[in-house]
Formats: C-alpha cells, structure tokens, sequence
C-alpha cells in the first residue's frame, strides 16, 4: 500500500472538539484537547503551545563550528548545542538567528542559508526549529541576557560528529545541524576526509 503524504487532509486527522488553556508562562502554553478520532470515538490531547525557534550552524573559515557548553534545568546538566533562540512575535526567523548568534557567541556571519525545518518533540508540542547556516564568520561581543550563562568554543566539524556517536552531544536539534553540515561539506568537498 503506498504511504499517503502528511497534511492536514489526512485520513489519520484528528478534529478539535473543545480546547481550553491549563497554563499560560512567559514562553510556553499548555492546552489540553478533546478531539474526534478518524474511527469516530473521542479522546483527550495535552500539548504544550511554543512560539518557534532558530538553530544556527556557525561554520568557521577552517572547518570548525561554534558550539556552546550550556546548563539545561529540566534535565539538570550541562548540554553541548549549537546557538539558538526564540523568535519573538512577528520576527522574520532569519532575524531571530542573527540576533542570537551575536547575543550568544559574539559572531556576526556574512552568509546565511535556510537548512530547513525540524520538529524536535512531535508528540507533545507544536514546536519548529527553523535551521541555517551562518558563514563567514567575524568575531564582535556577545550581548548575552540576564539570565544567560554560557561558556563558546570551537570544534572542528569532524570532531562534533565524533562527539555524536560518543553521546557527548545529545540534543536534537545539534544533532540534526551536523548531519545537515554534514552532508554540505561532502557536497562541496566531494567527501569528508578523517
């Protein structure tokens, strides 16, 4: 049988019935659903309402990447990402990332190409990571907020896959920033050395 593509046509949709807010925060909503079921029965969807983020792969010169060294409170550790950020109502996600690579790492980037869209926690939220890659890199200061405490450093591009496979980087969204950076450098180089 072949796969039907995805959208919100689907066979397999869900109708809204009745939605009401169960918490209201400074960046996250949390709704609880009652939805009709493709089968006709009904059932109860709790989700959390996020307002889209941006992930910026900053590529140097010599085939390193920016990364960050950043404690994350639901999980009570320390994660190695890439820069990323919010994007504030009404704010051109390409903006978003410019903002964020600067105010985090202190880099200005020359170039900027979109990566694409991911959907990092599908079963419980509407969030969107949108991905690009920043070049040309210029170091300036970094304009952090109140409430940031990161540590910048840099890694060559190979080292990051590396780290990947050790379970040094687990976070998806970096994740998926280097297997898209990844696949780049083959493009251009017509494969990655070790």
């Amino acid at each position: 049988m072949p796969i039907k593509p995805a959208g919100q046509d689907s066979d397999l949709a869900e109708t809204l019935l009745e939605s009401r807010e169960v918490y209201r925060g400074r960046m996250l909503e949390v709704r609880e659903d009652t939805v009709r079921l493709p089968g006709g029965g009904t059932a109860r969807r709790e989700w959390v309402v996020h307002p889209g983020a941006v992930m910026i792969v900053p590529l140097l010169d010599d085939g390193a990447v920016v990364l960050e060294r950043q404690f994350r409170y639901p999980l009570g550790r320390d994660f190695i990402e890439f820069p990323a950020g919010k994007i504030d109502p009404g704010e051109d996600p390409e903006a978003t990332g410019r903002r964020e690579l600067l105010e985090e790492t202190g880099y200005r980037a020359r170039d900027w190409a979109r990566l694409g869209t991911i959907h990092p926690v599908i079963g419980y939220s509407n969030e969107r990571i949108e991905m690009y890659l920043a070049e040309g890199l210029v170091r300036s200061e970094r304009q952090l907020d109140e409430e940031e405490f990161l540590e910048v450093f840099t890694l060559p591009a190979l080292e990051a896959l590396d780290w990947v496979e050790q379970g040094i980087i687990t976070d998806v969204k970096t994740i998926a920033g280097l297997f898209w950076l990844e696949r780049i450098l083959r493009r251009r180089s017509g494969g990655m050395a070790r």
